[in-house]
């Protein structure tokens, strides 16, 4: 159904690397993939392996999870958009809620997460419609991306 290609870090992959939950759903654990160094891997590319692995109006979702935080969406691919190379912004560790485990649990590992979800951008009329909460989505990322590197705005003067 899909591929993944972490550049610089990795052959392709295809579904079978990723632990299937159900039908829709998969999970890359990067702690067996680069293990505590999940934060090194900057961005993905993700492709469909043809034009039939997804019907016309869902698309391949993105999330990642860092320990002990939620996931968080990073981008998507659907059959008019079949690929793309997607920056992965990873969540402060424990950003999310409070988990309990027992003492001989498995600790908290940082995951990658692809869902099959309805597509949530149409196009009309030449007009590409998207939710309306996709600008603060949009606006979150960047506001913890300043966070974790106080340089990153400095990239952007000429």
């Amino acid at each position: 159904m899909f591929g993944v290609l972490f550049p610089g870090r990795s052959f392709p992959m295809d579904a079978s690397s990723f632990a299937q939950i159900d039908s829709t759903h998969w999970v890359l654990d990067m702690n067996l993939f680069v293990g505590e160094a999940y934060d090194q891997v900057k961005e993905m590319c993700l492709f469909l392996l043809n034009e039939y692995s997804l019907p016309p109006e869902k698309a391949l979702a993105v999330y990642v999870q860092s320990p002990g935080s939620a996931f968080q969406y990073c981008g998507a691919v659907q059959r008019a958009c079949p690929s793309a190379v997607l920056p992965l912004l990873w969540p402060s560790p424990g950003s999310g809620q409070m988990q309990i485990m027992a003492p001989d649990a498995a600790p908290l590992t940082a995951k990658i997460g692809l869902s099959v979800e309805d597509s949530f951008c149409t196009v009309d009329a030449n007009r590409l419609v998207v939710p309306m909460d996709i600008l603060d989505r949009w606006f979150k990322k960047f506001q913890d991306k300043t966070k974790r590197d106080p340089d990153y705005l400095r990239n952007f003067i000429m």
